[in-house]
């Protein structure tokens, strides 16, 4: 009897199958995400729905940081257009590109240290290096020597001014005023103050272009034509050809 061990195959049954085996590799980039997405909503209270809320906020963070901030008018000095309590957007952006503010824009600053200790909003009358005066014989502020019709968002009754002032605006700066003049505080009433009643380009927060709120009131704020006329001053045109 032949007693040498013979060779025999192995039982296949005993051979783990492909579907029994098991692996914690969750299969792939998209499969990994949605790993480490399934184990931060298990450690967070509340799940998914908490998860979707704080995103939610980060990006509301981060747009009203850089990109668009809301600001409520707190005073009658930019009505009629503006009124009290009127929400409106702040484009921060508008002035970030190498873009500077122009006659006839509405804009957003900080105060501190010239104006007072809070945001003001304002409308620009006067750029870097212009000359602005009140008044002409017929009552207008003339801007480089051409007047300006305000009538299209002046408010109803009020005179251009009822200060007289003669300035030349600093190169970097704004000369601003409301367009309810009779109840603004703004450049006219700090031209003896530190900045001269200037308020400089750095310090503005952006350029406000919607209002949003009420929902009745929602409206595109545009820049007036009443500037468009208006010549470069002199001075800046001394230092363009330069």
């Amino acid at each position: 009897m032949d007693t040498e061990a013979q060779p025999t195959e192995r039982d296949r049954s005993s051979r783990p199958s492909d579907s029994e085996e098991t692996t914690s590799d969750p299969g792939g980039p998209e499969g990994r995400s949605r790993f480490a997405l399934s184990r931060v909503t298990e450690w967070i209270p509340g799940g998914r729905i908490t998860l979707t809320l704080l995103i939610c906020l980060l990006f509301l963070l981060l747009l009203s940081t850089f990109v668009l901030r809301p600001f409520q008018i707190p005073s009658g000095s930019m009505e009629q257009q503006l009124r009290i309590g009127d929400r409106v957007l702040v484009n921060k952006l508008a002035y970030r590109f190498g873009a500077e503010p122009q006659r006839g824009d509405i804009v957003v600053f900080d105060g501190t240290g010239y104006f007072g200790h809070a945001d003001y909003i304002k409308r620009v009358v006067g750029v870097g290096a212009d000359h602005v005066v009140c008044c002409d014989k017929e009552g207008r502020i003339l801007v480089n020597g051409r007047p300006v019709d305000e009538s299209g968002f002046l408010y109803p009754g009020d005179s251009p001014s009822t200060v007289p002032f003669d300035v030349v605006v600093p190169d970097g700066t704004l000369f601003v005023l409301g367009d309810h003049r009779s109840r603004s505080s703004d450049s006219r009433d700090h031209l003896g103050s530190p900045g001269g009643g200037m308020v400089p380009v750095g310090d503005v927060i952006g350029r406000a272009d919607w209002i949003v709120w009420p929902l009745g009131h929602t409206t595109r704020l545009h820049r007036p034509d009443a500037y468009a006329r208006v010549p470069t001053s002199a001075a800046g045109r001394a230092g363009a050809h330069g």
